[in-house]
């Protein structure tokens, strides 16, 4: 059996019990980051008041080795080893690893259980104040920002369809300013929201233009929302 385990996405009190119990119950854990995932079993038996097995397998887990790590995987599952995947923070899959291996489960029919946890898209969108009937992820900001200067066109054009369309984006600290220089560049009346640190002691919420963002520095995990 896989299970696709959501994690807290800083805070670790977020944890739940179904995530601990199927996170305990595993032989073998897939993880981007085996040191966090001590402090994540750790979290998980003391909120069962059980110590972690000794004996769960933690693998190294990350985009560069999915495609290596795929045969020897799928092995155990047809062994009905129990296995969980797990992200460094938030739902698998979501600008994480998981692509491959849960596009061969499936098509293998092997059993899959997918337990939810949080996300900091949906945590984020609730920061807006608006209303979230349409939204749309796209992922990290492109790296080069002709290539985003041309996304960004697309997506005022397409606000005729759907004016009240949100999208989010993931972006890193060091390159957020950049960002929202190109944004004031090709769209300066977007409507933006930075939601930093989600749920850990120094998350922030900023809101304005990209010229207004622009007077502040931003560290941290980053979730920018965009809306025309």
């Amino acid at each position: 059996m896989l299970y696709v385990v959501g994690t807290p996405i800083g805070n670790l009190d977020d944890l739940s019990l179904r995530q601990a119990k199927t996170l305990l119950s595993s032989q073998i854990i897939l993880s981007e980051d085996t040191r966090s995932t001590h402090f994540l079993l750790k979290k998980a038996g003391e909120l069962l008041r059980l110590p972690p097995p000794a004996d769960i397998k933690l693998i190294s887990y990350y985009k560069e080795k999915e495609l290596e790590k795929l045969p020897q995987i799928l092995e155990w599952l047809h062994q009905e080893k129990i296995i969980s995947l797990i992200s460094q923070a938030g739902m698998p899959l979501i600008s994480d690893p998981g692509y491959l291996l849960i596009k061969q489960v499936i098509k293998e029919q092997l059993p899959l259980t997918v337990i939810p946890g949080p996300s900091a898209i949906t945590t984020a969108l609730i920061y807006t104040g608006y209303n979230l009937g349409n939204f749309c992820f796209l992922g990290f900001v492109p790296k080069k920002q002709g290539d985003f200067r041309q996304l960004l066109g697309k997506l005022a054009a397409n606000q005729t369809n759907f004016p009240e369309m949100l999208y989010v984006f993931f972006e890193s600290p060091h390159r957020i300013n950049k960002t929202l220089k190109t944004i004031d560049d090709t769209c300066p009346q977007a409507k933006i929201t930075i939601a930093r640190e989600l749920t850990k002691k120094f998350e922030e919420i900023s809101r304005g233009t990209a010229q207004e963002l622009l007077t502040k520095t931003y560290k941290g995990e980053i979730t920018l929302l965009l809306r025309f």
